[in-house]
């Protein structure tokens, strides 16, 4: 990427038709807070200093949706949010205070609602089969030879026939035209099926043998579902974007809002879960005209986006990993890890703890998907004489090992596109990693998955002569394909992009979804686009991040919360205390282990053990905020824990819970809440650290908030919040309050860390408003500022070719060390020539080589500006 000029859009060459924000504000909108809700808190926002709203998806979602990812119609704006009508005042209010509005985009999936007919589309493809309208917009087979299965039977259908469960009855169904039609229908409690025509006559079990899908027991998802889904979530049906027509019908609602100036911006939900995610982006940038647009794409930490996606850049989680890493201190970790390694039991790193879970996740998890895979690949080499010996066991082994061996969410190669060395090698490493896990006979069979998986020659149309086909691990040998071959093209193509779609789930329920839940030495890096084995980003890492995404991707978002987050980055920034206090951290925790030891049973592990007692520091009480008024509430820390076990799947599952283990996990817990001993610990490590979570809270955010990008505020997060993995961090907002603080850090009243967080928000936000061409696009110019000590990071934003500096931002980092060694002494910042005002503290301060204790007075962090 480096050296290569961009496209025009993605640096924010902009037009008043479609500017680039600012930055940016996510809501949540759903039934309890609507688009009118949202339009309520517009000039609270708009004072806050942001550019642009961003919502949730706004398309009609399943009823009682609270996250609105499950979309059942695109036609139509969700009606428990207001529906079209609301979602047009909101769009109107956001404009007349100077806002744009950014929406979140859903093309990979819809919902398999209960009942089914809230989405009409597949309704329509389950009662009609390939005759549907729809029936190309799902990833089904409609052939007849496998009816789609639909999996909500609580027993297999024999006994659920036999007890009456399942019946035939006449109700009214809703319409696409929101007219009411009465229909015979299959029912099964809450779950209602359509009837194919014809056969609504039949006795009920020939009935359910007519029809365009099977009703089957909820368990034989897990080896027979064949509709492709996300991850593995049953409910949510993949949807064929890349068809033409599938991708107006579901984008046409939005691109209209777009034209009509109602809409201004799209973050996109898993572009990895998409047949094509360049020509995706593609499509999208060319419906609108040419819009700000960013991917939810989870970048490795030596991972790049690639250069000829057309878009502006992520939803910041690469900033997330640099920005919270200048604030961990990594000489910590031999502590840490010896900590951990205790307490557990294990000895085990993190590499081979997520290869174990990959391993789980593609032989269980992922069956189904998988099985498709090595089904297609059997078809290739059915159609060939030459590949048939191999078996369908070496085909699966050899694909199982691959996706294993796949250290990112995919490789980025399509169907008749050669692809680019970066991306075969991707692959090809991969490779090199499944090799040493298979036997002599299966080295050939991984050659080619490997082939068909980068679309080399001998798998594709000019397969059809003589073709030498690549042997990645060092030779190579000619397949000819004769010229009457059955043609398999099709397949071939297939696989490429099955295989890509697969291997963003493998990574994804491995690593974020069990992995972390697992391997718990210091979770404030198991976080999504994060990665536990990095622990501490020095301050030249973060410029040279800074200054290369200044000059790729100006206009990419950056975060450090979001609705997919494992914990907010409040509760994160009390956790990096963890480095700061390694010594302190394992007093305490000896302390707490003592203090729970009569309540505590042998069914407790110390690995959740100590999950659980870094979850309560994250969520205790923290003075100077509301959200840390009190410790978490005991039904919030219940249901965190459910999840963190459920999801670590070691000793319990969703679909198998362990009663007993997780009662014993719940009641320490519980417990622990209520314990005195539990409490004086805690606090006493609270107040220990809190001048470097206070320093850590206000650095990241302000650093975030004036570094290179668009930056996003998660709703809440101008001031501290505590909050854990979702649906937690989708509690409701008191934006009155938050409102009220405000004017009170206008007046120059308020105090505590809320206060200064709002305050550092708030200005950091005002500023880039007031000068855009400083902060975003490629007008905007990312200066490193020197400092004689690495407890200070600090850079400057300005205009290309003006001398003048529009703004300083000077942090903190690392506190307790600095503290350690006497403070900022005689050490100084080397600041451009001029005069300066802190927007934070008020201080004026002579450029030059400017002692650091002159620059940040009250605060541990200071943002200046030119007086003149």
């Amino acid at each position: 990427m480096a050296g290569e000029a961009p496209p025009l859009h993605r640096v924010g060459a902009v037009t008043d038709r479609n500017p680039v924000p600012a930055s940016t504000y996510r809501l949540q909108c759903h039934g309890l807070f609507t688009f009118d809700d949202a339009a309520a808190q517009v000039p609270y926002l708009a004072g806050l200093g942001i550019t642009h709203l961003f919502c949730s998806p706004i398309l009609q979602a399943a009823p009682g949706s609270m996250h609105c990812y499950d979309v059942v119609d695109h036609s139509q704006v969700f009606d428990e949010s207001g529906g079209e009508a609301a979602f047009r005042r909101l769009a109107t209010a956001a404009h007349n205070h100077g806002l744009g509005v950014v929406v979140d985009v859903v093309p990979n999936h819809m919902a398999v609602p209960t009942p089914l007919w809230h989405n009409h589309a597949l309704w329509e493809v389950l009662r009609e089969g390939p005759d549907s309208p729809f029936a190309h917009w799902f990833d089904i087979d409609l052939t007849g030879s496998q009816a789609i299965l639909m999996p909500v039977l609580g027993d297999k259908i024999g006994r659920e026939l036999a007890a009456g469960t399942i019946t035939v009855e006449t109700r009214d169904v809703p319409n696409a035209d929101d007219t009411i039609s009465s229909q015979p229908v299959v029912v099964y409690h809450d779950h209602v099926f359509p009837i194919r025509p014809g056969t609504e006559h039949l006795p009920l079990p020939e009935l359910l043998e007519q029809q365009w899908y099977r009703v089957a027991y909820w368990k034989v998802a897990s080896e027979e579902l064949n509709y492709r889904r996300f991850f593995d979530v049953d409910t949510l049906a993949a949807v064929r974007v890349e068809d033409d027509d599938v991708f107006r019908a579901t984008h046409r609602l939005l691109v209209d809002l777009h034209a009509e100036g109602l809409i201004d911006g799209f973050r996109i939900d898993h572009p990895d879960g998409l047949a094509n995610p360049r020509q995706y982006l593609a499509d999208l940038q060319k419906a609108t005209g040419g819009c700000w647009v960013v991917v939810e794409k989870i970048l490795e930490a030596d991972e790049a986006l690639p250069s000829n996606f057309e878009c502006d850049g992520t939803t910041g989680y690469d900033a997330l990993l640099r920005v919270s890493g200048l604030f961990h201190d990594a000489a910590s970790l031999p502590r840490l890890t010896d900590l951990w390694e205790r307490v557990s039991g294990s000895g085990e790193g993190f590499a081979a703890n997520l290869a174990r879970a990959k391993e789980e996740v593609v032989q269980d998890m992922l069956f189904t998907e998988v099985n498709r895979l090595v089904s297609i690949v059997v078809g290739v080499c059915d159609g060939d004489i030459r590949l048939r010996d191999h078996t369908r066991r070496q085909v699966y082994r050899a694909i199982n090992e691959l996706l294993m061996g796949m250290d990112r969410y995919r490789a980025y190669v399509e169907p008749g596109l050669v692809p680019s060395d970066e991306e075969r090698q991707v692959v090809l490493e991969a490779a090199e990693r499944a090799r040493q896990r298979l036997a002599d006979d299966e080295q050939d069979t991984l050659d080619l998955i490997v082939a068909l998986a980068c679309g080399d020659p001998g798998t594709g149309e000019e397969g059809r002569g003589a073709e030498t086909l690549p042997q990645p691990h060092g030779h190579a040998v000619t397949t000819e394909f004769p010229r009457d071959a059955p043609n398999t093209d099709a397949l071939r193509s297939e696989f490429m992009v099955r295989f890509a779609q697969t291997c963003g789930p493998v990574m994804a329920k491995s690593k974020e979804d069990t992995a972390f839940y697992r391997w718990n030495r210091f979770v404030a890096v198991n976080e999504v686009g994060s990665e536990p084995t990095i622990v501490g980003v020095s301050a030249d890492s973060f410029h040279d991040f800074c200054s290369d995404l200044n000059t790729t991707w100006p206009s990419t978002m950056t975060t450090l919360s979001t609705h997919d987050a494992k914990r907010s980055e409040d509760v994160r920034a009390r956790l990096s205390a963890l480095t700061e206090f390694p010594k302190e951290w394992e007093s305490c925790l000896t302390e707490l282990h003592s203090a729970t030891e009569e309540i505590r049973t042998e069914q407790v592990d110390g690995a959740t053990e100590l999950l659980l007692w870094q979850t309560l520091l994250g969520m205790w009480r923290l003075p100077g905020t509301t959200a840390g008024q009190h410790p978490v509430s005991q039904e919030r820390l219940a249901g965190y824990l459910t999840k963190a076990m459920r999801e670590n799947k070691s000793q319990t599952t969703w679909t198998e819970p362990h009663e007993a283990y997780e009662d014993a996990i719940q009641s320490l817990a519980a417990a622990a809440l209520q314990d005195e001993r539990v409490a004086s610990a805690l606090d006493e490590f609270v107040a220990l650290s809190m001048q470097s979570v206070r320093a850590t809270v206000l650095g990241q955010k302000l650093l975030q908030l004036t570094m290179p990008g668009i930056p996003d505020v998660y709703q809440g997060c101008e001031v501290v919040d505590l909050s854990l993995v979702d649906p937690d961090n989708r509690r409701p907002v008191d934006f009155y309050r938050q409102a009220g603080l405000l004017a009170g850090v206008d007046a120059g009243s308020g105090n505590g860390l809320d206060a200064e967080k709002l305050l550092v928000t708030s200005r950091a936000l005002r500023l880039r408003r007031d000068h855009p061409d400083a902060f975003r696009g490629v007008t905007a110019e990312y200066r490193p500022v020197g400092a004689t000590t690495g407890h200070a990071v600090a850079f400057a934003r300005a205009v290309a070719g003006d001398e003048q500096v529009t703004a300083i931002t000077v942090a903190t980092r690392l506190l307790s060390g600095l503290m350690d060694r006497g403070g900022w002494g005689d050490h100084t910042v080397f600041l451009p020539e001029g005069q300066f005002r802190c927007l934070l503290g008020g201080q004026e301060v002579t450029g030059g080589q400017t002692l650091l204790s002159d620059v940040l007075g009250n605060l541990p962090v200071a943002l200046l500006v030119p007086v003149n």
